[in-house]
């Protein structure tokens, strides 16, 4: 289970991925060796799994971003998930229960592509997407707590 060093480290790079160590060791209190260990032993143990950065879509052409619930035709399930892995347009998938199988996220750079992706999956599945206006909240961390301290 994380300490709360573990946390205020994990917080701090999930706010910019690229602090150094000097800069993790002033936040936490410690020495740079050590948040450097302490780093390594999150990384074995899983509970740090990459750095990463972030991009805004629009700047690479992505002007619009959907949010598409699929829900394949019987026995098509796995052709639906292999077809979604290898369309890179879809920045996100996460396969759910209840009637629909799977809720993903495109980003697209017209309608006419967004059309086009849709009608890979015509003949699998049956699709109902929703274009993103805004994202008040973006992809974040839950909170870090010890589960004793999680209120319902």
């Amino acid at each position: 289970m994380p300490d709360e060093i573990d946390r205020i480290l994990i917080n701090a790079l999930t706010e910019d991925s690229r602090r150094t160590l000097k800069d993790l060791a002033r936040i936490s209190g410690l020495s740079s060796p050590s948040v450097a260990e302490r780093l390594r032993r999150l990384e074995t143990r899983g509970l740090l799994t990459g750095y990463t950065v972030t991009i805004d879509p629009k700047a690479f052409g992505y002007q619009l971003q959907a949010i598409v619930r699929i829900k394949p035709m019987p026995g098509r399930l796995p052709a639906v998930e292999r077809l979604i892995q290898a369309t890179p347009q879809f920045t996100e998938c996460d396969k759910v229960t209840g009637e629909d199988c799977f809720v993903a996220r495109l980003a697209v750079r017209s309608m006419e592509q967004l059309d086009a992706i849709l009608d890979t999956l015509i003949d699998q599945a049956e699709t109902n997407t929703s274009i993103v206006k805004s994202t008040p909240v973006k992809r974040r961390l839950p909170p870090l707590t010890s589960p004793d301290s999680d209120a319902a």
